[in-house]
């Protein structure tokens, strides 16, 4: 088979390249550029924690080392504290607040903050040691052909030439060549929003935690009297946004200075602090969705296939979270042969998410922005105000949660063994520590991404037990000979627990992470069902769609 082809060498294709390879199957990375980035500090990303933890599981860095996740977050409304949250402290109450304000201890795991050009170059730095991989730097697309049997590419640029692949994946941002090839539209809204950005090295009055402040006391002109957001990074660095007002007036060096000036004064004594300015830009948020996804072999994903990013949301988060749907069904089609109905779910799941977020920040953006028509839709507006955009910032709620894959066309039907835990089916899976086949500790999302399906059973009790004493026990060789003889190869791993999940509970997992059921007890017809619709549907099904779309 032919390697898939990859248009783009930005996170986005990096992270999918890594992912084929991980899943044995060769890629080229056509690279218009001549391969490295221009370091620019202004220009970060926000990361939850499970994109964070496959950029981790492809690379192999410990990410903390070249990112700053959060201690906490603050918003502030005018001179008050509306809200404080301290990550991963549960149990600790923080420093005192004010009677009026929310302060909200929270166990869940802060995002990670990073420079887009380091989490590049770590990307890259991994493909170095990958054998299945080749970048082809200097190299810009400008012809697509298909046949039925692959797809052939060619680059123009100091040795053009031809390239021959099994898929065509689009991953070469807004103004996706990709796109424009295949004749796919890109409707949406322009400069939904416009902020100017600035990073600066500071001693800030909160270190480590992020902040929100509206309305700041110093600033009354613009959308809602003004919005600053500042987001930590390694060594004393900070990212600062200001949005702007509607319309196109020109950002200059010396507006962006004064805005600098005034900020840190106003957070301080009143006097500016000592600052070194790094580097500076205006970020232009567009809302934008392609109509398809698909085209035959030949795929978009990121930027060129989605632009979002108001009120917190961050675009490159849902990129990753392209590159992770669409790696293990491309190798399943690439080892395996056609499987057409698996490859039309990423579209179907992943638009859909995306077009949710989009449906919902076009909502929201007006009543957020426009002030007192909140009143009428969110009790307390300026509490209410905050709690929107918190969400957004921080990954949850209407706003930021990643979405899931309920309703996807590879969701098994009515099972009669079908069980509640804390996940819904389609969500991705919480990270509790298995027990793999080979006996290790380890945690599930380290099992993820290897082409295979997760088969997870929780059995109180079997962690204080080496693995030999109840491998051999109860239902576990019913349940190992019904993973067996699973349509796909699958692995089988017991967790002491999991949230919501009853003893002898089993969960089927996809290999990008996200529940596909749980189920009471050991059902080998069921667990075989659930799986055979997991990779598009009955084996029969699958061939007699392929033989009718040619």
């Amino acid at each position: 088979m032919d390697p898939v082809i990859i248009v783009g060498a930005g996170p986005v294709g990096l992270t999918l390249a890594l992912a084929l390879a991980r899943q044995d199957v060769p890629s080229v990375v056509l690279d218009e550029g001549p391969g490295k980035d221009e370091p620019r500090p202004a220009r970060t990303v926000v990361l939850r924690e499970d994109t964070a933890a496959l950029v981790e599981r492809l690379t192999g860095l410990p990410l903390d080392e070249f990112g700053t996740r959060w201690a906490g977050w603050r918003s502030m409304r005018r001179k008050q504290v509306m809200r404080e949250i301290t990550f991963g402290h549960a149990d600790d109450e923080g420093p005192a607040a004010p009677a009026d304000t929310d302060q909200t201890p929270s166990a869940e795991s802060p995002p990670l903050h990073i420079a887009q050009h380091v989490l590049t170059n770590a990307l890259r730095a991994a493909l170095t040691h990958q054998r299945l991989v080749k970048i082809a730097v200097d190299s810009r697309l400008d012809t697509i052909e298909q046949e039925t049997s692959g797809v052939t590419a060619h680059t123009r640029g100091p040795k053009g030439t031809w390239w021959r692949g099994s898929y065509l994946v689009g991953c070469d941002g807004p103004r996706s060549t990709v796109r424009k090839l295949q004749d796919v539209r890109f409707p949406g809204r322009t400069a939904v929003e416009r902020h100017a950005v600035a990073a600066l090295r500071a001693e800030l009055p909160w270190p480590g935690r992020a902040l929100l402040h509206r309305m700041p006391p110093w600033r009354t002109s613009g959308p809602s009297g003004g919005e600053i957001t500042a987001r930590p990074l390694p060594e004393g660095v900070w990212r600062l946004d200001w949005l702007l007002p509607p319309g196109k007036d020109l950002v200059t060096p010396e507006l962006l200075v004064a805005r600098v000036r005034e900020t840190l004064a106003g957070w301080t004594d009143g006097t500016t602090p000592p600052y070194e300015l790094l580097d500076t830009g205006v970020h232009t948020v567009h809302h934008r969705l392609a109509r398809r996804w698909r085209v035959g072999r030949v795929f978009l994903a990121g930027d060129a296939a989605h632009l979002l990013g108001a009120l917190g949301t961050h675009g490159l988060d849902e990129g990753l979270r392209d590159a992770d749907n669409l790696a293990w069904k491309l190798a399943l089609a690439w080892h395996h042969g056609p499987h057409e109905a698996l490859l039309d779910s990423y579209q179907a799941e992943r638009r859909a998410v995306i077009a949710a977020r989009l449906r919902t920040g076009d909502q929201m953006l007006p009543l957020l922005r426009g002030g007192g028509a909140l009143r009428s839709y969110v009790p307390g507006a300026a509490r209410g105000h905050d709690t929107l955009l918190t969400d957004g910032h921080l990954g949850r709620g209407p706003l930021g949660a990643p979405g899931g894959y309920a309703e996807s066309p590879l969701a098994p039907g009515d099972l009669e063994s079908r069980a509640t835990v804390d996940t819904p089916p389609g969500a991705t899976v919480a990270d509790v520590r298995v027990t793999a086949e080979d006996g290790s500790r380890v945690r599930l999302r380290d099992r993820l991404g290897r082409g295979a399906l997760l088969v997870v059973l929780v059995a109180p009790g079997t962690g204080v037990w080496e693995r030999k004493h109840w491998v051999t026990a109860g239902i576990m060789p019913r349940l190992a000979a019904a993973v067996t003889a699973l349509p796909h190869p699958a692995e089988l791993l017991v967790a002491e627990s999991y949230p919501g999940a009853g003893a002898h509970t089993v969960l089927l997992v996809r290999p990008d992470g996200h529940l596909v059921v749980a189920m009471n007890g050991v059902r080998p017809a069921d667990l075989y069902a659930a799986a055979e619709a997991t990779l598009g549907g009955p084996a029969q099904a699958r061939t007699e769609a392929t033989a009718g779309s040619r």
